[in-house]
């Protein structure tokens, strides 16, 4: 039976929005690649698919010796955004905080629709306060 990753249980939610995204391991000089799914909704990073690499026989990326890090690629018509990954090796998930989600989810917006993030948020906040003028 192969060995898969656990995924935290999902609160029944109405917006299960998951993206595609590529992970990578640092350990010592290698790479460990995968794909997987941020939901970005919750930060949980589910369906695991590990690259040239058999964890059933290899162990976990962070259970080698010289493991590093881990790092996340959202890629949209040859742009990127980086961000850091947890691990949680008790429950061996990928997960992201809940701070860099939110910078993901800017950074993505630009992303998809082509406007720069600062722009983005500039734009997002003079909205904002156009809206709250409105009801005042």
């Amino acid at each position: 039976m192969p060995r898969r990753l656990t995924s935290f249980p999902s609160p029944d939610t109405t917006m299960d929005l998951k993206v595609p995204i590529t992970i990578t391991d640092e350990v010592g000089d290698d790479v460990i690649t995968s794909n997987a799914l941020l939901n970005l909704a919750s930060g949980e990073i589910v369906q695991v698919r590990y690259i040239d690499h058999d964890a059933d026989m290899q162990g976990y990326p962070w259970e080698l010796k010289g493991y590093d890090f881990s790092s996340g690629t959202l890629s949209n018509a040859g742009k990127d955004v980086e961000f850091s990954v947890i691990v949680n090796r008790g429950l061996e998930t990928y997960s992201v905080s809940a701070d860099e989600l939110a910078e993901i989810k800017l950074r993505a917006a630009g992303l998809f629709s082509g406007v720069q993030s600062p722009e983005l948020a500039h734009k997002t906040i003079a909205q904002s306060k156009a809206g709250r003028k409105r009801k005042s």
